[in-house]
């Protein structure tokens, strides 16, 4: 028999036991809707093997993975061509999450990727609610007459959790139509304090990571000068800790588009303070 030792291509500190776990980390490696520049289906297989360059305990949050207990249970395999039957794929696994008694981590993939896990995460809460992080609105009907697109999902996600129980953060990019739906429902934030209106509600937080500047994530597929550094964004998920958070992405990293990696690192660590802000 052979005794290795063997390379583990799964998420560090993960809990190798499903039915144990709490957290199940979901890969996603979907970007069929990609309106500029795609490869972020590359990104959940570069971010498992970057985990690896992280340390395991978060002085930010005082948490080692381990404390987490979430289990990472790879990718799923979608077939090329057919975003319906892809979105539906996501779906039914979330719910399988959820009716196990767990929460999902999803890690993608493109934005649209977050579509079906509320679809999913909706079904097991009436009071949900979304905080989501990004540079842009994502608040089209349709693009191109593609109702089905990455820059539409919040648009759709609306629908179900209603637009009053959406925060949107970091926000600088956008059709006219999108600013004035999000000023008609005062989704758009930039303080705190103004998160607390969703206290007593369950919460699904979504990172599209072009929500920090280029200058730190140039490796995505729609970069947008003006964005956050990575200690705001920190500061918002520590005021987060406080809250009932229910299930999470971080999505759209396209790590080709940074031959030195950085973008992946720092995608890898924004993954691993969001554990903690879950584990808390």
């Amino acid at each position: 028999m052979l005794s290795g030792p063997f390379l583990d291509r799964n998420w560090m500190g993960q809990n190798e036991d499903y039915e144990s776990s709490d957290i199940v980390m979901l890969g996603m490696p979907f970007d069929g809707t990609v309106s500029y520049r795609s490869g972020s289906r590359f990104a959940p297989e570069q971010i498992r093997l970057a985990s690896w360059g992280l340390e395991e305990y978060s002085p930010r949050f005082d948490k080692h993975l381990e404390d987490v207990n979430f289990h990472d249970a790879g990718d799923l395999e979608f077939p090329l061509g057919n975003t319906y039957k892809s979105l539906d794929l996501i779906e039914k696994n979330v719910e399988e999450i959820y009716k196990d008694g767990k929460r999902v981590f999803g890690i993608g993939g493109e934005h649209l990727v977050t579509l079906p896990e509320i679809k999913a995460v909706s079904k097991f809460y009436d009071n949900l609610a979304i905080v989501h992080f990004d540079a842009h609105t994502d608040l089209r009907e349709e693009y191109m007459g593609e109702e089905m697109s990455h820059s539409a999902v919040i648009r759709h996600a609306s629908k179900i959790v209603g637009p009053e129980n959406i925060k949107q953060i970091g926000i600088r990019s956008g059709m006219k139509e999108e600013w004035e739906f999000m000023k008609k429902h005062n989704t758009l934030i930039s303080e705190y304090s103004e998160l607390d209106c969703l206290k007593g509600k369950k919460i699904f937080v979504t990172v599209d990571l072009d929500c920090l500047d280029p200058s730190i994530m140039p490796g995505t597929g729609t970069p947008e000068s003006g964005g956050m550094q990575f200690n705001e964004l920190m500061g918002w998920f520590e005021y987060l800790k406080d809250f009932d958070i229910v299930g999470a992405d971080v999505v759209e990293l396209a790590p080709d588009y940074d031959a030195s990696g950085v973008s992946t690192a720092v995608a890898t660590k924004v993954i691993r303070e969001l554990l903690m802000v879950l584990r808390t």
